[in-house]
C-alpha cells in the first residue's frame, strides 16, 4: 500500500517491546496517531456507556469508532496496512500505550527516542 514501517507486516516479533518501535514507526504521521487517539477516546466512551447503561449499542459504538478511525488514518495518511491485521493483541496494547503517552505530553520524546520524529 505504498510506505511501509522498517519490517514487513508478516515478521515475527519475539517481545512486545521489540513490536513497540515497529507499531510506533507505522504511526509516523501526526495525522495518523489523531485518529487513533479520537478513536481510542470513541472505544473508550462507548465502553463506558455500556457498562453504565447495560445498553449493547455502545459496544458497537466502540468497535465501529475505534477501528473506523484508526483504519481510515492508516489507508488515508499513512499509506499503510494496520498492524492489527497481523499482531491483534500487541496492537491493542501498543494503542493504549501510545494513548497515555499522547495523554501525558510524552509521545513525543518516545517518537525521538526511537529515530521515529
Amino acid at each position: 500500500m505504498g510506505k511501509t514501517p522498517a519490517r514487513q507486516q508478516s515478521q515475527e516479533f519475539a517481545s512486545f517491546e521489540e513490536f513497540w518501535p515497529y507499531y510506533l514507526s507505522a504511526h509516523s504521521r501526526r495525522d495518523t496517531r489523531a485518529m487513533h487517539a479520537l478513536g481510542t477516546t470513541v472505544a473508550l466512551l462507548g465502553i463506558g456507556s455500556w457498562l453504565l447503561s447495560g445498553k449493547k449499542k455502545y459496544l458497537g459504538m466502540a468497535l465501529a469508532g475505534s477501528y473506523g478511525s484508526a483504519w481510515i488514518g492508516h489507508y488515508v495518511f499513512e499509506k499503510n496496512q494496520p498492524a492489527t491485521f497481523e499482531n491483534p493483541l500487541w496492537s491493542l496494547q501498543a494503542d493504549l500505550r501510545m494513548y497515555r503517552l499522547w495523554l501525558s505530553g510524552d509521545l513525543d520524546g518516545e517518537l525521538r527516542r526511537l529515530g521515529i520524529e
